[in-house]
C-alpha cells in the first residue's frame, strides 16, 4: 500500500508528509485542497492519516452534491480508527466549481456518473494506490458502485447510504420541479423544497435535526450563485438520465435512515438485496441525512463495518436479515382516510376545478378518485399543475400536486413541498384527521 509516511520530528512539528498522505493536524481542514488535472478534468482531495493507523487500507470518500471538506471534518475524524481518510470530488461535484474542461471546453454535463468513476480510477492508478474502502452518500453512492463495478479488485469494502436501484417516476418529478423553481429563481421556494425533500419534515419530532443545520442547509440552497445553479442542474440532470446502479460484489454496508423519505428505506433494502456479499442497517431516528442527525451513531456502524467487526448491538443501529428487507414496508408513512373526503382540484393558471373523492392521504402524497371519468384527459395534461384543496376546523386551505399516476381506476400524486408554512399546515391537518379517527374508533 503507498501511503507512506515521514514520521520524524519536522513532520509532528509540520503536520506535513513526504508522502502522499498528510499527517492530521488541527488545522487541516483550513488548507486548500490539494488537485490533480486528468485529460483536463480537475480532481480536488485531501488525503490524511494519524500516525496510528496509517499503514491500513485508505478509506475514500466520495462526495456529494455540494457537500465541501469541511462538512466531512466530524466523519474523518472517528474514521481515523480504521486507516488513512481521502476526501475527494469529482468535477461539479462537492466544492469542485470545474463546470468545463481546461483543455477541450466541453462541459462537465458531458461526464455520467459512470463517467466520473472512470475519473476516479484513473486518479487512483495515477496517485499510484491499489487497495482501498469506499464510502458514498447521496449521490457519491452512485459513483462508488460504478466505481467498485469497474475496479472490484481495488475495493477492499464498500459503504453505501442513499442508494436506489432504478429511479421511481414520482422522485424524478420531484428533481424536475426543483429545476423549474431555480429555473424560474423562486429562490427562495426551491431551497424550502430542497430541504422539504430531503428532510423528512414528518419526523422532526424524532429525527430531531437541529434549528442552525435547517437554517444553513436553506441559506446554502437559496444563495446559489449562478455556477452554482449549473452545477445543482448538471446533477440532477445526470440522476435523471440515470437507468441503473451496478451491484458491487465486494463486500458491501448499505445503509439508510429509518425515517428516510428520498431515498425509501425499502429501496435501500432492495439495492442491497441484489448485493451477494452485503450487511444492511436502518439508522434508527434519521431520514436521507443521518450525518447531520445521528453523527455518532452512523460513524459507529460505519467504523465497526470497515474495521472487519459485527454492526450487531450498536446503539441506534437496527440490522436487518434478508428475511426482514423482503418484508418491509414500502410507504414510510401511514395513508390515512380524511373528512370531508369529498373535495376538489384547481388549475393553478385557469379558472377550473376537478371534483374528487380522497381515498387517502399522508403528508406526502395522496390517492383519489375522479367523480367524472371524463375529468381524467384534463389531469393527465397537468401532472404539475393541479392543486388539491383541503379543509378542517382550522378552515380551508391548498397544495399542489405532482400527479404520477392517472387512470380509471385511480389518481395517485405527490405533494409539492415548497413552503415550510404550507408543511406545517399540512402536518396540522394530517394530525386533527389522526385524531378524528382514534375519536371515531373510540367511540364505536
Amino acid at each position: 500500500m503507498n501511503s507512506i509516511i515521514r514520521m520524524d520530528e519536522d513532520v509532528h512539528r509540520e503536520g506535513m508528509s513526504s508522502g502522499f498522505f498528510d499527517l492530521y493536524h488541527r488545522d487541516s481542514f483550513k488548507q486548500p485542497a490539494r488537485e490533480t488535472w486528468i485529460a483536463g478534468w480537475k480532481v480536488e482531495y485531501m488525503a490524511i492519516a494519524t500516525p496510528e493507523t496509517a499503514h491500513q487500507t485508505p478509506i475514500l470518500i466520495v462526495g456529494g452534491a455540494f457537500q465541501n471538506f469541511n462538512s466531512y471534518k466530524y466523519c474523518v475524524e472517528q474514521l481515523f480508527q480504521c486507516g488513512p481518510v481521502i476526501l475527494i470530488d469529482l468535477p461539479s461535484m462537492g466544492a469542485n466549481q470545474q463546470i468545463t474542461n481546461r483543455d477541450s471546453g466541453v462541459s462537465a454535463a458531458t461526464l455520467e456518473l459512470p463517467d466520473l468513476a472512470r475519473i476516479l480510477v484513473q486518479w487512483l492508478e495515477q496517485v499510484q494506490l491499489s487497495k482501498i474502502s469506499v464510502m458514498g452518500m447521496s449521490l457519491g453512492s452512485v459513483i462508488a458502485s460504478c466505481f467498485a463495478d469497474l475496479r472490484p479488485d481495488m475495493v477492499e469494502r464498500l459503504v453505501l447510504m442513499g442508494v436506489m436501484q432504478k429511479t421511481r417516476k414520482s422522485w424524478r418529478m420531484i428533481l424536475e420541479e426543483s429545476l423549474k423553481l431555480m429555473q424560474e429563481d423562486r429562490m427562495s421556494e426551491f431551497g424550502q423544497a430542497v430541504i422539504l425533500y430531503l428532510v423528512n419534515h414528518a419526523k422532526l419530532d424524532q429525527t430531531r435535526m437541529s434549528p442552525t443545520a435547517k437554517r444553513l442547509f436553506f441559506q446554502q440552497m437559496s444563495e446559489f450563485n449562478a455556477t452554482e445553479r449549473l452545477r445543482y442542474q448538471i446533477n440532477c440532470e445526470r440522476l435523471l438520465r440515470l437507468t441503473d446502479v451496478p451491484v458491487p460484489t465486494c463486500e458491501t454496508l448499505v445503509a439508510a435512515g429509518q425515517f428516510d423519505s428520498f431515498t425509501l428505506p425499502y429501496e435501500n433494502a432492495n439495492f442491497a438485496l441484489q448485493c451477494p456479499n452485503m450487511q444492511f442497517a436502518l439508522i434508527a431516528n434519521a431520514d436521507h441525512v443521518p450525518q447531520l442527525q445521528r453523527r455518532k451513531e452512523t460513524m459507529r456502524l460505519f467504523e465497526a463495518f470497515l474495521s472487519g467487526r459485527s454492526i450487531h448491538q450498536l446503539d441506534g443501529i437496527l440490522p436487518m436479515t434478508r428475511d426482514q428487507m423482503q418484508m418491509m414496508e414500502r410507504r414510510g408513512e401511514i395513508r390515512i382516510q380524511v373528512n370531508p373526503s369529498k373535495t376538489k382540484l384547481t388549475h393553478r393558471l385557469h379558472d377550473h376545478s376537478i371534483n374528487v373523492q380522497i381515498v387517502d392521504l399522508s403528508f406526502f402524497g395522496v390517492f383519489f378518485r375522479l367523480e367524472q371519468l371524463t375529468d381524467l384527459n384534463a389531469v393527465n395534461d397537468a401532472p404539475r399543475d393541479l392543486a388539491l384543496h383541503l379543509h378542517d376546523d382550522e378552515g380551508g386551505f391548498q397544495i399542489e400536486c405532482l400527479i404520477f399516476e392517472a387512470e380509471a381506476s385511480g389518481v395517485r400524486a405527490i405533494f409539492k413541498h415548497g413552503s415550510f408554512t404550507l408543511a406545517d399546515r399540512l402536518l396540522r391537518y394530517v394530525e386533527r384527521q389522526k385524531q378524528c379517527q382514534q375519536h371515531f374508533a373510540a367511540v364505536v
